[in-house]
């Protein structure tokens, strides 16, 4: 009986303090900042971006900064609009020669408006 109820201890004292900890943490949150995406940008435009990188940075929403939000919505249009998929493994670049100009206009607009917000 004495060693059902230090098993049976042990167990309760076990499950307990692992609900205890589960209870305790929140669920981690990744927020994207200016810093990031210019990083990818950069990235993208010397053609050094992967496809998997591209997609887990510009498809997760930015629910903190709407404007954010929107440089992100007009960075996955214009990979709708520009990207070639299929040329990323030959080390050419992730966008074609207008949609490079277009998010380099882009990057230099975001970098602007970061600068400016710092001040």
């Amino acid at each position: 009986m004495a060693l059902y109820l230090l098993v049976f201890g042990v167990c309760f004292l076990v499950i307990g303090s692992v609900i205890a900890v589960l209870m305790s943490s929140r669920t981690p949150r990744y927020r994207t900042e200016p810093k990031d995406l210019l990083a990818l940008f950069d990235k993208a435009l010397a053609s050094q971006v992967s496809e998997t990188e591209w997609n887990a940075l510009i498809g997760y929403p930015i629910r903190h900064d709407d404007y954010l939000e929107g440089v992100r919505r007009r960075a996955s249009h214009l990979m709708d609009e520009h990207g070639r998929h299929w040329q990323i493994a030959q080390g050419k670049p992730l966008l074609s020669a207008e949609g490079q100009a277009e998010l380099k206009a882009l990057r230099d607009h975001l970098a602007a408006h970061t600068a400016l917000h710092a001040r």
